[in-house]
């Protein structure tokens, strides 16, 4: 029968802590970006079911959000604060600077010290917060010299406007740069069952205890075609593939902090549906194998 919905559970998806000294989180979140226009541009078709998506997504116990100034650009942060402020306490809400807009699908790196500082301000406000938990340089700017723009976020955090510094979009040797000048709680790259071109960060992030945030991370391919084995596992469990490859994500790194998104409160709980989902050594290997 269907995976059935009910509230994430520490025991159920396990937690990982934010930072050393930060709040622990439930290894499935919620990835803000769909609440958006297309194109990740402008207000979405519906306001209210993004609303109540969000409403729903700690109802049933997600207490990671992700989002970005970018996405919009303001509208996702500006829609979480009416869904959900005051906040729950224990919701952690990460955001991302460092990414500008000029239209629909369209997107460039800003990543200037002064730049970052209004993104953050922005940020706060938006999020009608006292300080962001988890900030994080949505991608490197290759006109701007990485230090400088990891710099900004550090200067942040020593003014109290944020209180752990992520990176996105890196490489293992950005990585090491970002390390060499600071403490880092997570890296967020692109990341899934199809497209595993960063198991390198990956793997770095898992040597240091660095929690991995992988967008796009219901991405299948050709996976998902009949008789593959994302189809037998998707059958044998009577799942989606995206749950499959949600199972998949779970089951790779006990670090990993899938944040699927969504626009509708549907497949919003077919996702955390997810969270009960148990692949076999087999299953896990035989998907692994697969690309």
């Amino acid at each position: 029968m269907p995976l059935t919905v009910e509230p994430l559970t520490d025991d159920l998806v396990g937690t990982f802590r934010i930072g050393d000294d930060g709040p622990s989180v439930r290894r499935l979140g919620f990835g803000a970006m769909r609440i958006t226009g297309a194109g990740i541009w402008g207000e979405p078709d519906d306001p209210e079911e993004c609303r109540r998506v969000l409403r729903r997504a700690v109802e049933l116990g997600v207490n990671l959000i992700d989002t970005a100034d970018s996405y919009g650009p303001e509208v996702s942060e500006r829609l979480i604060a009416e869904a959900l402020h005051p906040y729950p306490d224990d919701l952690v809400i990460a955001t991302k600077g460092g990414l500008v807009r000029q239209g629909p699908g369209r997107w460039s790196p800003d990543g200037r010290p002064e730049h970052l500082r209004e993104a953050c301000e922005g940020s706060l406000r938006r999020l009608k917060l006292e300080r962001i938990e988890l900030y994080q340089l949505h991608a490197p700017d290759r006109n701007v010299p990485y230090e400088e723009s990891l710099g900004a976020l550090v200067e942040l955090r020593e003014q109290g406007r944020i209180a752990h510094i992520g990176v996105s979009n890196v490489s293992v040797a950005q990585l090491e740069l970002a390390l060499s000048m600071t403490e880092v709680a997570s890296v967020q790259n692109r990341f899934n069952l199809a497209d595993r071109a960063t198991e390198d960060v990956l793997e770095a992030s898992t040597e240091r205890g660095i929690g991995f945030i992988p967008w796009f991370p219901l991405a299948t391919g050709a996976l998902a075609e009949p008789g593959g084995p994302l189809d037998d596992a998707a059958r044998a469990h009577d799942a989606s593939p995206g749950q499959i490859a949600l199972a998949w994500l779970l089951a790779r790194s006990e670090i990993m902090l899938p944040i699927p998104g969504t626009a509708s409160v549907a497949h919003l709980e077919e996702n955390i549906a997810a969270g009960r989902l148990r692949l076999d050594e087999d299953e896990v290997r035989a998907l692994e194998d697969a690309v």
